[in-house]
């Protein structure tokens, strides 16, 4: 079995793929067809950072075979909610994962994973509890209906050492908004896949 990533690993890791990509795309595959051609196109494009959604009864092997076929592509996996879900991602080469929030069960899991778990948080408290289990990255999602630009400025004073990526709501318009900002490693989105795909 793998040994768990360490906390110091985890927020290096973390700080790697954002360095890789500040643009995260979200995508939900729903034709297993489609994945390699995407990922080839976003990649090709410029980014290498791809978060496939766990929303649809192909996406873990769409993981799989974008692990495998496009080398250029670091893959994770969002909207992961259980440990079982977190070991198949982690078993089909994802680099990454992603909680769309943060309960004790899902820091539970972060903390036994061997790949980084980014959690969710959208509240102060969501976020305090986060630091408390040793978590400096974070998901801020809904981005943009909890309180966007806005609140990311908030939580820049009281909690300098959080830093985040928004996803939900953010557009091509407004991302740079939040790229500008200095607690923000980067931003997710679907802008750049066509409504089919996001």
């Amino acid at each position: 079995m793998t040994s768990p990533i360490t906390p110091a690993a985890r927020e290096q890791a973390v700080d790697a793929l954002f360095a890789a990509a500040r643009i995260i795309p979200v995508i939900t595959i729903t034709d297993l067809d489609e994945a390699l051609p995407l990922a080839r196109r976003l990649v090709a494009e410029g980014m290498s950072v791809l978060e496939i959604t766990l929303r649809s009864d192909v996406a873990i092997e769409a993981i799989a075979r974008i692990a495998a076929e496009v080398p250029k592509a670091i893959v994770g996996a969002g909207t992961v909610l259980t440990p079982a879900q977190l070991d198949a991602v982690t078993r089909a080469g994802a680099r990454f994962a992603i909680a769309p929030g943060a309960t004790p069960a899902v820091y539970n899991m972060g903390d036994a994973a061997s790949i980084p778990l980014l959690p969710g948080v959208a509240t102060a408290s969501e976020l305090m509890l986060g630091l408390e289990r040793g978590y400096t990255r974070f998901k801020l999602f809904p981005a943009v209906p909890a309180g966007g630009v806005g609140l990311l400025k908030a939580f820049a004073g009281p909690f300098a050492q959080a830093r985040f990526c928004p996803t939900g709501g953010i557009t091509e318009a407004t991302a740079k908004d939040f790229l500008q900002l200095p607690n923000v490693m980067g931003v997710g989105g679907s802008w750049m896949l066509g409504a089919s795909k996001s």
